[in-house]
């Protein structure tokens, strides 16, 4: 697993969540200085701890994931098809449309 891209999914969705390292450390049980070398991916995080941090920091494990599992593209598929059916059914029509197009422009 790459320890790099996972440390930036952490610090990105901790500072999403209005965290500081020494805040999201204290909720989880880990010191400051371990949250930071695993956000600089030189330490890898147990996986309690990595499930205690993705609770606290309000996302997934397919968020902090999503660069080293190859089938993480199924998830964020899904979620799209989640967010798209919020829409009312015109709106559906049209952001489809739109993709629709960026996709016969990115075919040709």
């Amino acid at each position: 697993m790459d320890r790099e891209l996972v440390g930036k999914r952490i610090k990105e969705y901790r500072i999403k969540a209005g965290l500081t390292q020494e805040a999201l450390a204290e909720r989880v049980g880990i010191s400051p200085n371990y949250l930071s070398a695993v956000e600089r991916g030189v330490k890898l995080i147990r996986l309690d701890k990595l499930v205690s941090i993705i609770n606290e920091i309000n996302c997934t494990a397919d968020d902090i994931l999503v660069d080293v599992i190859k089938k993480s593209y199924e998830r964020k598929t899904s979620a799209l098809l989640d967010t798209l059916s919020t829409f009312p059914e015109n709106e559906q029509k049209r952001i489809l449309e739109v993709i629709n197009a960026l996709i016969t422009t990115a075919n040709i």
